[in-house]
């Protein structure tokens, strides 16, 4: 006769407590979340009422206290299409795609010669790219405009072509430089090794590889060059006025429009939100890029 031993009931697997400091970091964690969120539309509370502002009238838009809720119209904008309103912001495009595009042209190979064929004197070069940022924009304007007024090139669009390429190319270089210096030189020996020229390497090499940095560039200059007050306020009248001139024009000796002045603002700051947001893709992995060796 066999006996079966019985064996004793094994208590059921209970899953390991959490840390004492991974339960701390927890609260935390969403109370930073919180907190990133309020700093977040506290920040973006200004634009949004600029929003709501340019769907109002004008006495909407003025009163005291604030109207928040009212019947939406579209007559603010209609103002402004019917006004010289497409010459500025033709201006600003025409001024703002021709300036970054010679960036682009001019600061990729320099940021390749300053990366992948650096010079003797490469931090000098760097440095000097760098301090012309430092001189503020007011100790040149007079120059410049004396300058422009002897060549014949005041209220002219393409005098704000070359200061606004002159402005973003010392950045062009340095965000360029900082994407070339991360291909992988075993690419470039490669490419050597293949017979390629310089122009084929850059063309089916480099490019390709840095393409997001060259977007990131790009809409950095398209921004900086968009937004851009000082010298269109001084060196354009009528001719080249641009965009942020016509923001100063809904501001007359009548009062300030409010209504007009946020439809106008919204339509002046959407080409570059929607740049922006094509590009966002790029842009994070452009910006991303030299972050992390």
């Amino acid at each position: 006769m066999t006996t079966t031993a019985e064996t004793a009931p094994t208590p059921s697997a209970r899953p390991a407590p959490r840390p004492a400091s991974a339960r701390r970091r927890r609260p935390l964690g969403s109370l930073l979340t919180i907190l990133t969120w309020l700093i977040a539309l506290v920040f973006f509370a200004p634009v949004a009422w600029m929003v709501i502002t340019s769907f109002k009238q004008e006495s909407q838009a003025a009163s005291s206290p604030p109207t928040f809720f009212f019947t939406p119209t579209l007559e603010q904008y209609a103002a402004i299409v019917d006004s010289n309103a497409g010459a500025y912001f033709l201006n600003s495009a025409i001024a703002t795609a021709v300036s970054t595009l010679l960036v682009i042209a001019m600061a990729v190979p320099a940021a390749y010669a300053l990366s992948i064929r650096p010079v003797k004197r490469t931090q000098d070069v760097l440095f000097f790219f760098i301090s012309t940022k430092m001189l503020p924009i007011v100790a040149v304007i007079m120059p410049i405009y004396v300058i422009a007024g002897q060549i014949g090139l005041l209220d002219n669009l393409l005098t704000l072509i070359i200061l606004y390429t002159a402005m973003n190319l010392p950045i062009a270089v340095w965000m360029m430089r900082s994407f070339f210096l991360e291909v992988p030189g075993e690419v470039l020996e490669a490419a050597a090794m293949d017979g390629a020229s310089l122009m084929a390497t850059m063309r089916r090499v480099l490019i390709p590889m840095v393409t997001p940095g060259i977007a990131a560039t790009a809409l950095i200059c398209v921004i900086f060059a968009w937004n851009e007050f000082f010298f269109a306020l001084n060196l354009s009248a009528a001719n080249a006025a641009t965009a942020p001139l016509y923001l100063l024009s809904t501001m007359t000796s009548e009062g300030q429009f409010l209504a007009q002045l946020s439809a106008a603002s919204v339509l002046a700051s959407l080409p570059v939100v929607l740049a922006g947001w094509f590009a966002q893709k790029q842009l994070v992995r452009g910006l991303s890029m030299g972050a992390v060796k």
